[in-house]
């Protein structure tokens, strides 16, 4: 019986769960499917038999048997997630060999090429649930979206969630820059320009630059300002097939890439803030999302000149008619912080962590008992300290 390889195809960064494992003598068919593991990201294994290491048959992830191998395999125990790959599926003998076998699925080529690179990435990648993905949009120009973002995320990743923060604003400058992290090492969306189909979120996730404990996807300093819809499909359904958090910020208008993003995120946070103008422009910014998310909240962003001016917070959720997930107070002292290199929300006592803290908390709860938290339309009860409110408008459980 022959021994096992390695292939020596690309191997897939990041490679946990090592790669499926190949069963065939056939030249031209073990060409496609390395070139198919390729594709999805995965380091596989080649044998033309049951495999010669101890354990290799059961271990791996997911196996392909070559029609012209599956007769040999007769001894090899019943598991789940085997695949029988022929050039042609008209053959009795070969249905025969697939029952025989315990074959999930005969598969022939290249009809099914689509479907097995799919199934390879989902082998490899793992099946845990999908991350929680939040989208911040301004409900004007200068309403602090992307501090919000940028503070969300790093809030995520200090409490040990495994996060990605993607800038999906080209006109905002880039997160990168305001992390202070643009000179870190690492890909940026042009080179996800052209991604199609699917991207292996493994490979995804350790090519992007690492900044405060979370993988941050933003733009460089170049003059693309456009992300392709399928990109931006493509590469957001890999950040969530990750698992943890994602915390996508968003543009005002949403284009053909914004709704892609959008179709993709759980719930959406509208930061307004309390000002008339704010207001009268948030409810367009609204008008255009709601269509396109089902789970859109406002977040009240307080002034620094408010002092009572201020529309209260209760007030612009009743003229926009969306719940609120709380109000954000004016923090004194950020601005300071991000020229000195801090990040948003790395006061953690200060009300921008206090608040990105008591929304995680909450989400993640409901996302536990599978739905995420409602969120109050009332906002906060009559004399409650908004600098300690939560997310959902309430004192987040003090005493």
């Amino acid at each position: 019986m022959a021994g096992t390889t390695r292939s020596e195809g690309p191997a897939r960064a990041g490679e946990e769960w090592g790669g499926p494992l190949i069963i065939t003598e056939d030249e031209r068919l073990l060409d496609d499917l390395l070139r198919l593991c390729a594709a999805a990201g995965a380091l596989p294994e080649v044998a033309h038999g049951l495999p010669a290491r101890k354990g290799g048959w059961e271990a791996a992830p997911l196996v392909v048997v070559g029609a012209d191998c599956a007769g040999r395999l007769r001894g090899a125990g019943r598991r789940p997630g085997v695949i029988l790959a022929a050039r042609g599926t008209d053959d009795q003998e070969t249905w025969r060999r697939a029952v025989a076998l315990g074959a999930e699925r005969v598969l022939g080529l290249p009809d099914g090429e689509r479907w097995l690179v799919d199934r390879i990435a989902d082998a490899v990648e793992g099946d845990g649930p999908p991350a929680l993905t939040v989208g911040v949009i301004g409900g004007r120009g200068g309403a602090g979206a992307s501090t919000l973002a940028a503070a969300l995320a790093v809030t995520a990743a200090r409490t040990g969630r495994r996060t990605m923060l993607v800038d999906g604003d080209p006109l905002g400058g880039g997160l990168d820059v305001l992390l202070g992290g643009e000179k870190e090492k690492g890909l940026r969306w042009p080179a996800f320009a052209e991604s199609r189909g699917r991207v292996a979120c493994g490979a995804l996730e350790e090519s992007l630059p690492r900044l405060h404990s979370l993988r941050v996807l933003s733009w460089d300093r170049g003059i693309e300002v456009a992300i392709p819809p399928p990109a931006m499909r493509a590469v957001v359904s890999a950040a969530r097939r990750r698992g943890g958090v994602v915390v996508v910020d968003l543009p005002r208008r949403a284009d053909e890439a914004t709704a892609e993003a959008l179709s993709q995120v759980d719930v959406g946070l509208l930061l307004v803030p309390t000002e008339l103008r704010a207001v009268a422009a948030a409810q367009r910014v609204a008008a255009g999302v709601q269509p396109l998310l089902g789970d859109l909240r406002l977040v009240a962003r307080g002034t620094p000149d408010r002092h009572g001016h201020g529309l209260p917070p209760a007030e612009i959720a009743r003229l926009m008619d969306l719940p609120l997930a709380g109000e954000l107070p004016w923090e004194l002292g950020l601005f300071a912080d991000l020229a000195r290199g801090l990040p948003p929300g790395s006061q953690a006592r200060g009300p921008l962590a206090r608040f990105c803290g008591e929304f995680w908390s909450r989400a993640t709860a409901g996302r536990d008992g599978g739905a995420l938290p409602g969120a109050d339309r009332k906002g906060a009860p009559g004399g409650a300290d908004p600098a300690a409110a939560g997310p959902d408008g309430t004192d987040g459980g003090r005493p």
